[in-house]
């Protein structure tokens, strides 16, 4: 097996696009959105150097996890169809660029949110960067369970609003924790077994690449999905929220269900598994948004 040839060429002069795109901007906005809804929710008021310092510090941390987070998986990224064309891969950026982006991105997110927000935000944000990269990201290469073990740095974010709000955390902020947690696992499910040929080609050996028939795939993330639902109910049981919270809470689990539901049956499974990772995408905001419009509203 040999690197793609781009790897060993001398990249040509980078463009500003290439290094947003090392950035991952979308999966990067979506730690900050999350941060930010568990700023949201815990009702802090209006504070606005608070709140853009939550943002900045946050972003910065999101980006330079994942530039570094591409420079350590740039051979694998290199034989995948689906990353190919990457910054890195495709030898748009230097090799040694993106680390010191990274590395300047997490140390600069880091002390701001340690300046300017507090401790404990500054903390939470410090394992994210270290359960992502640490661990997460080389257990790719050799753990069934790498997704899962994503899934904990992915929950976090949510931890650092909370405490950037209040200094601390309380219930509510950890309801947070296990609802991206476990969302996480039907989306990423989903995901991987959309592009197993890809993550098979490079040896990941996570259950989609295991399971050729996709049958314990489908009811891992169906028994995700029902622990999900479960969570997200939590805040009404423990009185943190309103009977309305509730019942958003039931029709959006139950459209989420009948969509991990349907990727249990092997007939279209691919299909299905699209349609889940869509459901995935619009269930979030839709229950987040739900939670934190009943924690100001009610």
């Amino acid at each position: 097996m040999t690197d793609a040839p781009a790897m060993a060429a001398t990249p040509a002069k980078a463009r500003f696009g290439d290094y947003l795109e090392l950035t991952k901007p979308r999966l990067s906005f979506l730690s900050v959105v999350t941060a930010l809804v568990g700023y949201a929710a815990a009702r802090p008021g209006w504070h606005a150097i608070e709140f853009w310092s939550l943002v900045i510090g946050t972003c910065a941390c999101a980006g330079g996890v994942a530039a570094l987070n591409q420079w350590m998986e740039q051979d694998t990224d290199a034989l995948m169809t689906r990353t190919a064309d990457r910054p890195l891969p495709a030898g748009k950026i230097a090799t040694g660029s993106a680390f010191v982006l990274g590395c300047l991105l997490c140390s600069g997110g880091l002390g701001f949110l340690f300046v300017k927000v507090n401790g404990l935000a500054t903390i939470f944000a410090l394992l994210t960067i270290i359960s992502y990269l640490a661990v997460y990201t080389p257990a790719k290469r050799w753990s069934r369970w790498s997704t899962e073990i994503g899934a904990v740095a992915g929950a976090f974010p949510p931890l650092i609003g909370w405490a950037a709000a209040t200094g601390g955390v309380s219930p509510l902020g950890w309801i947070l924790f296990g609802l991206l947690f476990f969302w996480q696992i039907p989306h990423f499910m989903a995901v991987a077994w959309t592009y197993r040929r890809d993550y098979s080609a490079v040896h990941f050996p996570m259950l989609p690449v295991r399971d050729h028939e996709g049958g314990q795939v489908a009811r891992w993330s169906l028994l995700n999905t029902l622990a999900l639902i479960a969570v997200s109910l939590l805040p009404s049981f423990l009185g943190l929220t309103s009977i309305c919270y509730a019942g958003v809470t039931l029709l959006l689990g139950a459209w989420f269900i009948a969509r991990a539901v349907s990727f249990l049956r092997p007939d279209g499974r691919d299909q299905s598994a699209r349609k889940l990772f869509f459901t995935t995408i619009g269930w979030l905001p839709l229950q987040l948004g739900a939670l934190v419009a009943d924690r100001f509203i009610f």
